[in-house]
C-alpha cells in the first residue's frame, strides 16, 4: 500500500484588516491546478470572510466544490480542541484528495498555540505545517499603532494597569511574528520607502534571522514565494517564546471575549446614506471592522462592504439569485457594542 506524503498547510495570521483573506484571495486565484482545502476562522455570525472566498477559484474536490470550513466559535487558539480537531481529521481521511490547506486565523488570534495543535499524534502523522505567514500593516506600524485602530489600543492600555509603556497590541504583533516563517510588510504602496525601511528594521528585531521578509501590496505574492517552504514549523515552535504562552499553561485567560461580534440585517439602502451611516457608527462607537453585503434599490448586483475603522471598501459582487431576497446583512466588529442601539440608529439614519 502506498504511503501518503505528509499534506502541507499554511497558516496566515496577522491582525484585523492586514490583508489575510486578500492574500488568501490571490493565493486561491493562482492555484495553477493545486488542489487546496480552506479553513476560515471567521470571527462573527455571518460567514462574510467564507462567501468572499467561495467565489475564487478554489482548487479542490469536485465533491467538495472548493468547501470552506468556517470556524466562527471564537478563535482558532481557544477552540482547537471544539472545532478544529474535527476539521481536521475530516481533512486528514481525504488527504490523498488535497495538494494543499490554507488555514486563516482570526485578527485576534495567537498564531502558536494552531501550530502546537499539529504535534497531536493523528495530526502529526498526516499534516505538517509548511509554514506560518505573518501579514504586517506595514503603515499601521510606521504610525506605532501595529494595527489600524490607536483609539483601540489607547483604550485597552488605560484598561490594564500592569502594561506601564508597552501596549498589549505591541506584545500581540510580537507574538505573531515569533511563530511566523516568512513575513509579509503588506500596503508598501501607501508608505514612503524610508517608513518602509524603519518597518523593515523594527520586525526584523523580533524575528530569528532566518526568517525572510517580503514587501507587497495588496497580498500580491507568487505563489511559489508563499508555499513549498517546508518548515516544518510544529518541529520547532515550543522553541519560539511569546508573551502570552503561560496563558494556555492553565486556564485560558486571554481577553478575546473583551471584543463583541454582532449580526444585524436590513432591508434595501442608498448606497451613500448607508456608507455615511457606517462611518458615524465606526467614529461613535469605535466600530473596529465592518463586513457584509449590500441591497442597493434598482441594482440587480449586491455591494461587498469592507471596512477597517473608517476606511471602506466596496464593490458590487455578483448578481442576486432569482429566489434570494435582497437583504441587506452586516457584521460589526468592537468592543462593548450595544446591537440593539447600533441597529437602531442606523435605521434611523437609513428611515428604515
Amino acid at each position: 500500500m502506498k504511503t501518503l506524503a505528509k499534506l502541507p498547510v499554511t497558516i496566515v495570521t496577522g491582525f484585523l484588516g492586514s490583508g489575510k483573506t486578500t492574500l488568501l484571495r490571490h493565493m486561491l486565484d493562482n492555484a495553477q491546478g493545486r488542489r487546496i482545502a480552506v479553513i476560515v476562522n471567521e470571527f462573527g455570525e455571518l460567514g462574510i470572510d467564507g462567501e468572499i472566498l467561495k467565489q475564487c477559484s478554489i482548487g479542490c474536490t469536485e465533491e467538495a466544490n472548493g468547501r470552506v470550513y468556517e470556524l466562527a466559535n471564537g478563535c482558532l487558539c481557544c477552540t482547537v480542541q471544539e472545532e478544529f480537531f474535527p476539521v481536521m481529521r475530516e481533512l486528514v481521511a481525504r488527504r490523498g484528495d488535497l495538494d494543499h490547506i490554507l488555514i486563516e486565523t482570526s485578527g485576534l488570534a495567537l498564531p502558536k498555540p494552531l501550530v502546537q495543535a499539529f504535534q497531536w499524534p493523528e495530526i502529526r502523522s498526516a499534516c505538517t505545517v509548511d509554514a506560518v505567514i505573518t501579514v504586517v500593516d506595514s503603515p499601521a506600524v510606521a504610525a506605532g499603532t501595529f494595527a489600524a485602530f490607536p483609539d483601540q489600543v489607547d483604550a485597552q492600555r488605560k484598561l490594564d494597569p500592569n502594561l506601564d509603556h508597552e501596549s498589549p497590541l505591541h506584545e500581540l504583533f510580537a507574538d505573531q511574528l515569533a511563530s511566523a516563517d516568512l513575513v509579509i510588510l503588506n500596503k508598501a504602496d501607501l508608505i514612503s520607502p524610508e517608513d518602509l525601511a524603519r518597518v523593515r528594521l523594527e520586525v526584523a528585531e523580533e524575528l530569528p534571522p532566518a526568517v525572510k521578509v517580503i514587501e507587497a501590496s495588496s497580498g500580491r505574492v507568487p505563489l511559489d514565494v508563499l508555499i513549498g517552504l517546508g518548515a516544518g514549523s510544529e518541529e520547532h515552535i515550543d522553541s519560539r517564546h511569546s508573551h502570552h504562552d503561560h496563558h494556555h499553561e492553565g486556564e485560558d485567560d486571554h481577553d478575546h471575549d473583551a471584543f463583541d461580534s454582532i449580526s444585524i440585517e436590513l432591508p434595501q439602502a442608498d448606497e451613500s446614506l448607508l456608507l455615511d451611516a457606517l462611518t458615524q457608527l465606526v467614529v461613535q462607537h469605535g466600530i473596529l471592522r465592518v463586513k457584509g453585503f449590500a441591497a442597493i434599490p434598482n441594482k440587480p448586483m449586491r455591494l461587498l462592504i469592507q471596512g477597517v475603522g473608517t476606511r471602506f471598501d466596496k464593490h458590487f459582487d455578483r448578481q442576486w439569485g432569482a429566489d434570494e431576497a435582497r437583504t441587506t446583512r452586516l457584521v460589526l466588529i468592537g468592543q462593548e457594542l450595544d446591537a440593539t442601539l447600533l441597529e437602531a440608529q442606523l435605521r434611523a439614519a437609513l428611515s428604515v
